[in-house]
């Protein structure tokens, strides 16, 4: 049977339901596909989408979230692709739309990570399962808040993503929507991904310096450059899944950050 949703750029998407031949092209939304009980349904993914690994072994691969291999993505034949509109591209997007049909999600913060979870969910005929998953986000974060302010975590933080240019984490992203959510203040005021050099960073003095573990592999020979440039700063490399993988990532990220909460009070 065909049935017609609305994905989160309000496009009208008529698909096969429920669908059989999906291609997940965004990483986190790969694996929140395999945690609401697909297998087999998932044909094709990308290179990053490697949790959970024993899946990533066994499926197509077709090319980055910003380099698809369209051709085959053309041979595999989908019923379904399902994207995001900040990782994937929009000419790429557009190509594949003329073809297939897309459902594309719009996140910026935890409340539309869970509308999405939901929304897929019905996509894909695994609503009950994403409403428990929402269910154990929901009650994960609560306790994060409430934590933050018995804490009293309100410590200000720069949240590194990018090296040759340093870029941030800046407003109106997932990753500043999470820091608040565990008490942190976000010291980058510029929207989405602003480039600062380390002297201008300087001039901001965040008492907390995050170096992601993505897009850009941060290890820890880059804590000593930029400790040496913000001495007064605590610098720390922290799990970038932890902080942008906005699908059922989420259950793990909450015990993450709560370890994380209790490190920043000892630091």
């Amino acid at each position: 049977m065909q049935k017609t949703f609305t994905d989160q750029l309000g496009n009208e998407v008529t698909i096969n339901y429920p669908p059989k031949r999906i291609v997940s092209i965004v990483p986190s939304q790969t694996e929140l596909l395999f945690d609401l009980g697909l297998d087999e349904e998932v044909i094709g993914i990308t290179k990053f989408c490697i949790h959970p690994i024993e899946k990533f072994a066994s499926k197509t691969k077709i090319g980055g979230t910003k380099k698809l291999l369209i051709e085959k993505i053309r041979d595999l034949k989908p019923d379904l692709i399902i994207g995001n509109k900040e990782e994937n591209t929009r000419g790429e997007i557009e190509l594949l739309m003329q073809e297939f049909p897309v459902w594309i999600s719009d996140i910026h913060n935890l409340e539309e990570s869970m509308k999405t979870i939901t929304e897929i969910g019905e996509l894909i005929n695994r609503e009950p399962e994403a409403a428990y998953l929402n269910h154990l986000i929901h009650a994960g974060f609560t306790d994060l808040q409430t934590l933050a302010v018995t804490k009293n975590i309100h410590q200000s933080v720069a949240y590194l993503i990018w090296k040759d240019p340093y870029m941030f984490a800046g407003r109106n992203t997932f990753i500043d929507d999470i820091l608040r959510k565990i008490g942190l203040q976000n010291i980058i005021e510029q929207s989405r991904y602003p480039e600062l050099t380390l002297d201008e960073l300087k001039t901001l003095n965040p008492q907390f310096i995050f170096l992601s573990s993505e897009p850009y592999p941060f290890k820890g020979k880059h804590i000593e450059e930029i400790q040496s440039a913000l001495p007064n700063a605590k610098v720390r490399l922290v799990d970038g899944e932890m902080f942008s993988w906005y699908g059922s990532r989420l259950v793990k990220a909450v015990n993450y950050l709560f370890h994380l909460q209790d490190d920043l009070i000892i630091s």
